[in-house]
């Protein structure tokens, strides 16, 4: 019976070579794609390595660059406070330049207004020094005459531009007895400095006024005596 049955073939050989064949071809498909795997995985790993020194490089870059723009923009505030400085020394060296020049054409013009008023003063005195010269010269018999009149003698008093009359026989108990008066003709006013014996002022005052009016030395010398002669009695 079992030899009247069909022998039937399956394949098996057939099919085991070919799932091996498949077999060695997955295999072969699953380490190359392993292997490429790898190595995309490695270029990954090398492409970010490089990419983040890439990313160093250009940071240190940055900061470098942001240290120069902070250097640069310190030098540009030194510059920009020098130069400030600078424009305000040179405005007050241009100012005190001003002043100078003010206070000189002041000390100018005010020494042209002395030497004016020197000049001035200078002719004035020299008509005046003239003009007592010729009063001098005119007045010198008259004064004789009225010292030998008036008993009168004229002193120094050691103080420039002031002279001393002496008068005597102004006491008719003592003709020895002395009266006198201090003139100063220091300015073109004279007056009497000093008296003695002691005169009413506005006596005096009166005789001066009259001899800074008209000069006459004479009649002036003739009152005062007679101004002294009185206080005597």
């Amino acid at each position: 019976m079992a030899d009247s049955l069909p022998s039937i073939n399956f394949g098996f050989d057939d099919l085991r070579d070919r799932m091996a064949r498949f077999t060695e071809r997955f295999d072969t498909f699953i380490a190359k794609g392993r292997k490429q795997v790898l190595e995309e995985r490695n270029r990954f790993r090398i492409n970010v390595a490089e990419l983040q020194e890439d990313q160093r490089l250009k940071t240190r870059e940055i900061e470098n660059l942001a240290q120069k723009s902070s250097n640069h923009a310190q030098t540009i505030d030194k510059e920009a406070a020098e130069t400030a400085e600078m424009h305000a020394a040179i405005t007050s060296i241009k100012q005190q330049r001003d002043v100078r020049a003010q206070y000189r054409d002041r000390i100018r013009s005010e020494i042209a207004a002395t030497r004016k008023q020197i000049a001035q003063r200078q002719s004035t005195q020299q008509q005046y020094a003239k003009a007592i010269d010729e009063q001098a010269r005119l007045n010198t018999p008259e004064l004789d005459f009225w010292q030998t009149y008036l008993c009168m003698r004229i002193e120094g008093t050691g103080t420039v531009d002031r002279l001393r009359f002496v008068f005597t026989h102004v006491d008719e108990k003592d003709w020895g007895r002395e009266v006198s008066f201090d003139l100063d003709t220091e300015k073109k006013d004279y007056r009497v400095a000093s008296v003695k014996p002691k005169l009413d002022a506005e006596q005096i005052e009166h005789c001066v006024e009259r001899l800074n009016d008209n000069r006459e030395l004479g009649p002036f010398l003739k009152n005062m005596r007679e101004l002294l002669t009185a206080a005597l009695k």
